[in-house]
């Protein structure tokens, strides 16, 4: 039987978890937040203390990786070891000649101190709590990787750790629920972990439009220019919410050239590309291009599976695998409508007391599944893509094959494949008798130049949301 931890070493024991916990945890997580943390015996002699840098590391840890600790511990030391986390003690503040009471002075110079100890970012005072607006539980751990975000994430990872140069602005794009916000809120974190006192903000676009509004109207466009200018890192999400707001765009512009001078960072997320966006300023758009554009795309089936099996397994109730590739296959467009049908899945279940199965999926998404089936067929597919490309709907069906009427018809024939069950011959019969091998050629030539095409894509992915309702 292990010895209790009264009798062990602390620094032994804690060299012993940290061993184990690095089989575990990924090495960048390992890195930043269990390799810091210093150990202490508590005043009883019967657990330990470990000691965190700072507030937001604490809850952090504290949420994310105490109960493995306290697992960890408690299998190395004895079921009685107990776990405590405090915040680790700093260096006495130099005394200062103030004209405040004793206790005053002594508060301020600590806040002070702190402010310089905790991060390279120095400031004359902490950027304060709260006003970062980060959601903590949007991490890069939290965030599943696939082909879909593979490149957004690295290049919000090369952000996170090397702030201020490359991919400066970085601008990503992509639909409604994909994992742009996710992504930002990621960047945030991770640099508030290693820079606590950095001055970050996460905003909407619309905010930054009703700050400007306020500033006016109270005429306290100092005050304004003191918060945005002064940020270390700016993440806007949004941005094509500043369409046809002149004094906005203007604003957005001094701050952006204002804080590029002073190598601060901007993250923004747009649903679309920068040269698509519309009725914002020349000037704005090629400053939005400047850095490193990239794309989030819907995600594909595996990485539809993995979220589905990732969030289920939070949630206490671990989906089988079957189940998550039939919902997977059902639930296309983007990582919320995917939640969505996992939350009525997961209260389905709890509700009738059954096991989660493929018959109560189907039960419990009976109204997605028949919108879906009802909505989606290739009558209108051909009407949508005929419309957005404002072709006749008949030239579907024509034997003419001009480009402007090929291309739209291609793009038909492949998102008919992707959206609908129809077998190649089925969809060859419904655009006019044409052979399968014609339908197959189009699904492979619009799939090898979506991944090619910033522009196919995007128009792809709108028809892909219009046709989704």
């Amino acid at each position: 039987m292990p010895a209790p931890a009264a009798t062990l070493d602390v620094q032994t024991l804690w060299n012993a978890c940290t061993e184990q916990l690095a089989r575990s945890i990924p090495e960048q997580q390992f890195n930043t937040w269990i390799r810091p943390l210093l150990i202490s015996p508590n005043s009883q002699g019967q657990g330990v203390i470990l000691q965190v840098a700072n507030r937001f590391k604490l809850d952090w840890v504290r949420s994310q990786y105490l109960d493995k600790i306290r697992q960890t511990l408690q299998q190395l030391a004895g079921d009685d070891a107990t776990v405590e986390l405090a915040l680790a003690a700093r260096e006495k503040p130099i005394k200062t000649n103030t004209s405040s009471t004793p206790a005053a002075a002594s508060t301020i110079s600590t806040l002070a101190q702190e402010a310089i100890n905790q991060s390279p970012v120095a400031a004359a005072a902490p950027w304060l709590d709260g006003q970062h607006r980060l959601n903590p539980q949007l991490s890069f751990d939290t965030l599943i990787e696939g082909s879909a975000n593979r490149m957004a994430r690295a290049a919000a990872m090369h952000v996170a750790n090397q702030l201020g140069q490359l991919y400066n602005p970085l601008f990503v794009y992509g639909g409604v629920g994909v994992g742009k916000t996710h992504l930002m809120h990621a960047i945030g974190n991770h640099l508030l972990a290693e820079q606590p006192n950095a001055k970050i903000l996460y905003i909407h676009a619309e905010q930054f439009v009703s700050d400007v509004v306020k500033s006016y109207q109270r005429k306290a466009f100092d005050e304004f220019k003191a918060r945005y200018h002064s940020l270390d890192l700016l993440l806007i999400d949004d941005v094509q919410f500043f369409a046809n707001k002149e004094r906005t765009q203007e604003e957005f512009f001094n701050a952006f050239e204002a804080l590029l001078a002073k190598k601060s960072h901007i993250v923004m997320t747009s649903d679309t590309y920068p040269k698509g966006l519309s009725d914002i300023h020349e000037r704005l758009v090629s400053r939005f291009d400047s850095g490193l554009t990239v794309a989030i795309e819907p995600p594909e089936l595996e990485m539809r599976v993995a979220i589905l099996m990732d969030k289920s397994k939070a949630e206490g109730s671990p989906m089988p695998e079957d189940v998550a590739f039939f919902v997977a296959k059902n639930v296309r467009s983007n990582v919320r409508e995917l939640e969505g049908a996992l939350r009525k899945i997961l209260a389905y279940s709890r509700f009738n007391q059954k096991e989660i199965s493929i018959a109560l999926a189907k039960d419990a998404l009976r109204d997605l599944l028949s919108i879906r089936n009802r909505q989606i067929t290739i009558e209108n597919i051909q009407k949508t893509v005929a419309d957005f490309f404002k072709i006749k709907i008949s030239d579907m069906y024509s034997k003419r094959r001009p480009a402007n009427i090929a291309r739209p018809r291609q793009i038909a024939m492949y998102l008919a494949k992707e959206l609908t069950q129809k077998s190649l011959p089925e969809i060859g019969d419904l655009f006019g008798g044409r052979d399968h091998t014609t339908v197959l050629h189009a699904v492979r030539k619009i799939t090898a130049e979506r991944s090619q095409d910033s522009e196919l894509n995007q128009a792809l992915h709108v028809l892909e949301q219009t046709l989704k309702g």
